[in-house]
């Protein structure tokens, strides 16, 4: 009987060890990020494809380190153009630790600016011809680019975040080499408070295409319908999204974040910038909302 007396609180000890140790292990709560991509349209008339190839994506753990994703399935090759107007494609659903954050990083398959032509480039522009043209990095970018938006990972949940690349402000032609260079844009989104604008536009100057710029509400200034003065620089910097209107006189902006903004809508010839033809004031946005917002040039 003495045997079991002293015997029994030896083999509980463990038990009770155990349950703290596991305690312990689970003190870090977790939740889920599902992780899309999409774009705002290149305004070229003759580029057909926007191909990235992203081969990892990272974040920022609570000590400020970068992490990769684990589970992630890459390289993935994505067609920017083929990701305007609210479409999406899943890059993967990551597990993460339970928090606010500001900042993702992209990794991506391009090779450096001051390398030669290569052929087969991971990251590459498609002409209408059937042409290629690789995208090139500046140099000291292979560490990734920084997409930025806040959001909330929640404890055993699931936060849906989309992805935008810019391609009209992430791919430009540097005028001495020819190169076409890839300086990625990104914002993050999430989906459940975002909302969209979409409309007609009528009275198109015939001849012309029609772009809409959407900029947060009194932040647009003529000095962004300007020349570029720097090289590798765009017109309308500031704008947060932009489409072009169709044959149909149709455009969306997807993606928004609630709040109030105006619409820049200008006119290009031949893909070049000729004038701004007009702002619209004052178009608000609501979360899990389409906002119709219907353009007559003539009265702008």
């Amino acid at each position: 009987m003495r045997k079991l007396f002293f015997l029994t609180p030896l083999l509980v000890l463990p038990l009770i060890f155990g349950a703290c140790s596991d305690d312990n292990n689970n003190s870090s709560e977790k939740g889920q990020i599902q992780l899309s991509i999409t774009d705002a349209p290149l305004d070229a008339d003759n580029v057909a494809a926007v191909n990235i190839s992203v081969t990892g994506v990272q974040y920022q753990n609570e000590d400020g380190e970068w992490e990769t994703f684990e589970g992630f399935e890459g390289p993935q090759t994505h067609d920017l153009l083929d990701l305007t107007r609210g479409e999406s494609e899943l890059l993967g659903s990551f597990e993460i630790e339970a928090g606010t954050y500001s900042q993702l990083r992209f990794m991506l398959d391009a090779v450096e600016r001051n390398e030669s032509q290569i052929s087969n480039p991971g990251c590459y522009l498609e002409f209408e011809d059937g042409s290629t043209q690789p995208l090139f990095v500046p140099s000291g970018s292979q560490t990734g680019y920084k997409a930025n938006g806040e959001f909330t990972v929640p404890m055993n949940g699931v936060v849906s975040v989309t992805a935008d690349f810019d391609a009209r402000k992430s791919v430009v032609k540097a005028g001495n080499s020819g190169k076409y260079i890839l300086k990625p844009t990104i914002r993050l989104i999430v989906e459940d408070q975002a909302g969209s604008i979409a409309g007609m536009v009528s009275n198109v100057p015939e001849g012309s295409e029609a772009m809409v710029y959407i900029y947060e509400n009194n932040t647009y200034t003529e000095e962004e319908e300007a020349e570029p003065v720097e090289e590798e620089a765009v017109r309308f910097a500031n704008a947060i999204s932009s489409d072009m209107v169709d044959a149909t006189g149709m455009y969306k902006l997807a993606f928004l974040a609630p709040g109030t903004y105006d619409l820049v809508v200008v006119e290009n010839i031949d893909g070049e910038f000729s004038q701004v033809l007009g702002i619209v004031e004052d178009v608000e946005v609501e979360s899990l909302t389409e906002t119709t917002s219907d353009i007559n040039i003539e009265e702008l």
